[in-house]
């Protein structure tokens, strides 16, 4: 039994309230911190828990995809958020879009109103030093409680690059050129397209790589971005054909029979169509320099910005050296960690980690064993990537089925479908091996 009545949690984003909920599911009281309003971030723009400020995308619905198969075992153990995620689902062919709006709206009031959880609006600088905590602050902890953290660990923090993308109004874009498909033929209502002609496109290449751009802080110039979520310029520069083999890709878009030469693609951010994000486009270009450029793409020469692509600086733990599988610091035991902090990538993995996290905090309480996922699931592959990958060399991973070890006699055609059915039925073993269904 832990000292104290009740469970801390620290930060209100994906992870902290998926950990609060699973804590307080298990009847104990959580008191759970959130600084936003009182103490905003470059990114977040209201007070709302469990606020989705990149996309919103929680990426593939299939389970033979990573990101499918991970929701799969999420929605097996009883997610809050992923739930509420396919409640709030937009059209989004094969991924699960959500109206951020309806998304975070409904968390928060799940949250304020269950009988176990105090919702307390104001930063904590230190982390206590009694009782369990969790620390779910996420990509963007405050310097306060970096330093705590780094004090507790030993360790230096890591930071690396996020980009988010614009939004425009959709009001204000040219339908007469824009029209809807999925490249994947599922929800034509998914997504808008801007075609493009060769000349068209290297015109906005090149703006691309001339656009004058946010300079980092001195001690963020050394630091490099993480691949999955690169600004436009950084790969518009690495030649003038990458972004028509990355997010310009025309393959699956053909129209009135023909295939454009290059794609934007523009996903809804609520159910109304009134706001649309460029796919693949975030960006560290100066606000101005974002009006000009992306008003060459045909369809938005008067399109009115919503929101600016940003750039705003990461912050994530060296996993390897400081973290158990279970989660817990290795320097203190009574101290969990959730979300990006450990060291995954993508709002999916951070609810995972939030469940975690929340699960293992309730036991601990409870004084039962703690449990640490099979690494033949996808939530235990990717646990067991972060906590044994080399920590000289550590970067945030996300989910993917390359963690997976399978064996050579699994014909390649069927590895897929045998990562999937060998993880789900490892999962349902697991959970009956712990009776981990909100106890």
């Amino acid at each position: 039994m832990a000292k104290g009545e009740r469970v801390i949690v620290i930060g209100g984003g994906l992870a902290g309230s998926e950990a609060a909920w699973q804590i307080a599911e298990r009847g104990i009281k959580v008191v759970l911190f959130e600084m936003r309003p009182k103490e905003m971030t470059p990114a977040h723009k209201t007070n709302l828990l469990a606020e989705l400020v990149c996309s919103n995308s929680l990426k593939s619905k299939e389970r033979t995809n990573a990101h499918g198969l991970l929701k799969e075992e999420l929605k097996s153990l009883d997610s809050l958020l992923i739930k509420i995620a396919e409640e709030s689902a937009l059209p989004g062919g094969k991924a699960l879009v959500v109206d951020r709006n309806e998304f975070a709206r409904k968390v928060t009031e799940v949250l304020e109103s269950h009988p176990n959880i105090q919702i307390k609006r104001e930063e904590v600088k230190e982390i206590p030093s009694d009782g369990i905590v969790i620390v779910a602050t996420g990509p963007l902890t405050s310097d306060s409680l970096a330093s705590d953290l780094k004090r507790i660990t030993g360790e230096e923090s890591l930071y690396f690059y996020d980009a988010i993308s614009p939004i425009v109004d959709g009001d204000t874009l040219d339908y007469s050129v824009l029209y809807k498909m999925d490249r994947h033929g599922l929800e034509e209502e998914a997504y808008l397209n801007a075609p493009l002609d060769k000349e068209q496109y290297e015109r906005f290449v090149k703006a691309v790589v001339d656009a004058e751009i946010h300079e980092p802080h001195d001690f963020e110039k050394k630091i490099p971005y993480f691949e999955a979520c690169l600004p436009i310029e950084v790969m518009a520069k690495r030649g003038m054909e990458t972004l028509r083999y990355g997010p310009m890709r025309p393959h699956g878009l053909s129209f009135g029979g023909k295939t454009p030469y290059a794609v934007v693609q523009l996903r809804p951010e609520n159910r109304d169509g009134t706001a649309y994000s460029l796919v693949g486009f975030q960006t560290q270009m100066k606000i101005r320099e974002q009006e000009r450029v992306f008003r060459l793409i045909p369809g938005l020469e008067r399109a009115k910005f919503l929101r600016y692509g940003a750039v705003h600086r990461n912050t994530f733990l060296n996993a390897p050296r400081v973290l158990e599988p279970t989660l817990q610091l290795k320097e203190d035991s009574r101290i969990f960690v959730a979300g990006q902090l450990i060291g995954t990538e993508g709002y999916v993995e951070a609810i995972m980690g939030g469940l975690l996290a929340g699960i293992n905090a309730a036991r601990l309480f409870k004084g039962k064993p703690l449990a640490t996922p099979p690494p033949e699931t996808m939530m235990g592959a990717l646990i067991m990537y972060i906590v044994t990958a080399n920590p000289n060399h550590f970067q945030p991973m996300n989910a993917n089925l390359g963690l997976f070890s399978v064996s050579p006699k699994v014909p390649k055609r069927k590895k897929r479908e045998y990562i999937v059915k060998r993880s789900l039925e490892t999962l349902e073993k697991w959970k009956r091996a712990f009776s981990l269904k909100n106890s």
